[in-house]
Parts: structure tokens; C-alpha cells; sequence
């Protein structure tokens, strides 16, 4: 699955784009090293696919820059058991590292091209802990609910109330929240009933559209 240069320069990555960067858990640095970024990327992009930085990937969607997808997993400590719920399969580059490390995970893109691709390339990965559906993310995936961790990978103007629900007791859902152009990444804890937020990292992410984000223009 890697070929050529692309093993050195996803070892390259690993050690300055995500340990230099305080990214230190063993298991998520692994998750990274077996999900190569260049085969989620289009073919015009693979030159690319080890930069520091978001890419296109066509319907007007973009993977996003290996750093942010590693600090939202961490941030999410997530667990070899738990049932994690994606909003925004996109590249399926999120949803591979995610697989890695839970024990299950739904995720529920909007376009359906894009989780066509997702799912026949994590397919050819072996990834078979992952389900998949097309709709509404921002009303999360309550046929399955709850669920341990629950993750957005595009912004909201605020946390949609549905995934609040969908969240088990003692969970995290972590979300970028704010404006079109700049939002941050915001941590969610969920106990006894009563919810933590945590406000981190400024960050810039594609909107998401749905019921409970942004309107579609």
C-alpha cells in the first residue's frame, strides 16, 4: 500500500508534523503510520498527499491537515471498545484512524460520492469496523445511539442538540463551533447528565451542512 517515496515521507510526517508537535500517544502515532494519507487523496493531489496542510478532494471538500485530524483524536481519547459516530466521512482519512483505535464507528457523509469513495477505499485498507450512512449529520445516527465519542469534522454555529443525545454518559464529542471563517475546536463532556465544555485550538474548517448547522446557500 505504500510504495516509493511515500514510506519515508509518511515517517517524515509522523516525526515533524505530529510528535514535534505534542501529538505523543503511541497508539494514535501507529494509527496514523497505518493508514497512508496518499491513498485518500486524488490521483492530480498524491504529490501532496504528506504536506502539512487540508487538500481538495473534490464536491467542494477537503482532508483536512494531519495535525488537526491527531489533535481532534486525542482529544477524543478514544478507546478500543467504544462506539464512535463520525459527522463527515469526507476522504475517509479521519474515519481510517478512527478505526484503528475504537472498537466500532458509524459515519454519515452528505454526498454520496464521497462515501462511495470512503468506503471502497477503506475497504482496500481491511477496514471492517466501520458503517456507513448518507444524510444529515448534524441529526447524528440515532438508530445506534448512544455512543462513547462522538466527532464533527466540519464547523457548526453551535453544538447540534441531536448528537448531544446521542452521547453516552461519561462521553466526548469534539466539534469545531463558530463562524463560517474561523471556529474552535470544542470539547464536549457529558456527565451525570449535565454537560462540560471546553473551548481549544482556533481552527478554520468547510461548514456543515444539515438541520442543525449551516443552511445550505
Amino acid at each position: 500500500m505504500i510504495r516509493g517515496n511515500f514510506e519515508s515521507q509518511l515517517d517524515r510526517m509522523v516525526k515533524s508534523q505530529l510528535k514535534k508537535r505534542g501529538i505523543e500517544d503511541t497508539k494514535l502515532l501507529n494509527a496514523f503510520r497505518s493508514n497512508p494519507r496518499h491513498i485518500f487523496v486524488p490521483e492530480n493531489q498524491k504529490g501532496d498527499a504528506y504536506s502539512d496542510r487540508p487538500l481538495p478532494i473534490g464536491e467542494g471538500q477537503t482532508i483536512s491537515q494531519p495535525y488537526i485530524v491527531a489533535l481532534m483524536t486525542s482529544m477524543l481519547s478514544v478507546d478500543s471498545k467504544d462506539r464512535v459516530l463520525e459527522i463527515g466521512t469526507g476522504s475517509g482519512y479521519q474515519t481510517a484512524i478512527l478505526a484503528s483505535l475504537a472498537g466500532e464507528v458509524y459515519t454519515v457523509e452528505r454526498k454520496r460520492s464521497l462515501s462511495k469513495r470512503a468506503k471502497n477505499v477503506l475497504s482496500e485498507l481491511g477496514r471492517d469496523n466501520i458503517n456507513y450512512r448518507v444524510g444529515d449529520g448534524t441529526r447524528g445516527w440515532a438508530e445506534y445511539a448512544p455512543y462513547e465519542k462522538i466527532i464533527g469534522t466540519g464547523s457548526v454555529p453551535e453544538i447540534p442538540e441531536s448528537l448531544v443525545k446521542q452521547l453516552a454518559e461519561n462521553g466526548r464529542l469534539v466539534i469545531p463551533v463558530g463562524g463560517e471563517r474561523q471556529q474552535r475546536l470544542t470539547l464536549l463532556i457529558k456527565e451525570e447528565g449535565e454537560v462540560e465544555i471546553q473551548k481549544k485550538s482556533y481552527c478554520s474548517f468547510l461548514p456543515l451542512i444539515g438541520e442543525e448547522g449551516w443552511k445550505e446557500t
